[in-house]
């Protein structure tokens, strides 16, 4: 699979992890920073994760901030992208289950040292259950069109 990923500097080391277990487990990551620990703005990197999702270039993204809500906040302003802040495994598994969400936001800050790649495997195993999450999904892409600016 071919996963975009982007932290800002308070999510820059899980990155660095995230991006050696993903490539070890066979996946093209495309990496948009940052790579230190020097301020800088997450809507900057979430852009430039989202317009991969958005635009078919990658079939995923991963953002870290601090919380991970920013991120979420600005990728969700692309058509097609569902990103959600998730902070454990049944959040992961429940966001692809029932929201089919393209682009996970990772809360640097409050993940500590969890292993952070069981989350992300399970977000990347989980399927999309369709039915009527289906329906709800389409709702959304209904609301996503009617509002754009």
């Amino acid at each position: 699979m071919r996963i975009a990923i982007g932290s800002d500097h308070r999510g820059h080391q899980i990155k660095a992890k995230l991006k050696t277990l993903l490539t070890a487990d066979g996946h093209e990551v495309i990496d948009f920073g940052t790579d230190n620990d020097a301020p800088v703005d997450y809507p900057d990197y979430a852009v430039s994760v989202a317009k991969q999702v958005a635009d078919g270039a990658a079939e995923r993204g991963i953002l870290i901030c601090g919380t991970g809500f920013g991120m979420a906040i600005a990728a969700n302003k692309f058509k097609g992208v569902r990103a959600a802040a998730c902070a454990d495994e049944v959040m992961a598994e429940m966001c692809r289950r029932h929201n089919d969400v393209n682009v996970l936001c990772l809360p640097g800050d409050l993940i500590g040292d969890r292993p952070v790649g069981d989350l992300v495997r399970v977000w990347l195993a989980t399927e999309f259950e369709g039915g009527r999450h289906s329906r709800r999904l389409e709702k959304i892409s209904h609301i996503e069109l009617e509002n754009a600016r």
